[in-house]
């Protein structure tokens, strides 16, 4: 069995992820289940931590993040060139999006119970994204990464002190809501000129553009419904030219995935891509700030396994095709 490795980040969730910890390592004890624990301490240290096990020798290992989105991001950023490395998560942040996408549920105990249940057999492949910014960082990301309107917004609400006072009354997802509220009249739309597997679109009076590897982001926004982390290709979501008032009504929908149905909003599926725009637009990779445009986003099919209760795109084929047959 492999050596089980938990990386927590007790600052997550405005430091409620503490408490989500004690929950489960009370389990943990009780099972007597044989476990390492590390703590990050600022940012960037959860990658680190998450690079140094990794390293430490060639033994295949499952590694769970305790924390919020930012903090499977940063343990992401220090094994994806790993293949000895499972990665599993237990939800402790605000946002959570990788667990809604991957279904691990909510409850950090539920979540242990079925990561140690899902351990036992093979983990699930799936595809990661790779940005390339023009200063030679690279930083992966495992739900999405986007540009322009949502990348401030992200920005935003990390370094925002009414994160943390909307999180302690249950209400933390509002925090997006908050800050799209305050940038809608006077974000300035601009020019993205957008290739697509070799393919260039031009999108003028952009607010944004979003490529996904999963459905959510923002907190349980669907932004890309029909997004599967295993079929290798990205979800790119462009919402451009439409009225600030109306863009209020495309966010509304975008909880229920119905978003694609306003014609300002265009949908596209593809591997490799590159982002260019008139001005210089904040780039967010799973809701953290990386940098800004221009940028180019690369694919990279199934290099990453990891714990997870959705079903792949191979599983639901199979699916499909065993009842077609008997129709």
């Amino acid at each position: 069995m492999k050596q089980i490795y938990f990386i927590i980040n007790p600052k997550a969730g405005n430091g409620s992820c503490l408490e989500t910890w004690k929950k489960v390592e009370s389990k943990l004890l009780a099972d007597q289940i044989p476990f390492l624990a590390f703590f990050s301490e600022y940012p960037g240290h959860a990658k680190s931590i998450a690079k140094q096990i990794a390293c430490s020798d060639q033994q295949e290992k499952l590694m769970i993040a305790v924390g919020g989105d930012g903090t499977i991001h940063e343990v992401l950023n220090g094994i994806a060139n790993d293949k000895n490395i499972t990665l599993g998560f237990i939800p402790g942040g605000s946002g959570n999006d990788f667990s809604r996408g991957f279904q691990i549920p909510a409850d950090p105990k539920e979540a242990l119970t079925v990561i140690l249940r899902l351990r036992k057999r093979p983990g699930k492949q799936i595809d990661i994204g790779k940005v390339c910014l023009t200063n030679r960082e690279e930083h992966y990301f495992i739900n999405n990464m986007g540009a322009g309107l949502d990348a401030i917004i992200s920005y935003q609400v990390n370094q925002s002190r009414i994160k943390a006072l909307l999180n302690k009354i249950s209400l933390g997802r509002l925090v997006y809501v908050y800050f799209l509220l305050k940038n809608v009249f006077t974000y300035k739309t601009g020019r993205f000129d957008l290739s697509i597997d070799g393919k260039t679109h031009i999108f003028e009076q952009t607010w944004f553009i979003t490529v996904s590897n999963q459905p959510y982001y923002g907190g349980g926004m669907k932004i890309a419904p029909d997004a599967n982390p295993d079929d290798g290709l990205f979800d790119i979501t462009i919402v451009h030219q439409l009225s600030r008032v109306k863009l209020l009504f495309v966010f509304m929908s975008v909880f229920w995935g119905r978003h694609t149905h306003f014609k300002e909003v265009k949908t596209f599926k593809g591997k490799n891509i590159t982002i260019y725009s008139t001005d210089s637009q904040y780039v967010h990779a799973d809701g953290e700030h990386i940098g800004y445009t221009p940028l180019s986003i690369h694919l990279h099919a199934k290099s990453l396994e990891v714990l997870s209760r959705s079903r792949g795109k191979e599983e639901v084929d199979l699916k499909e095709r065993d009842s077609n047959e008997f129709c």
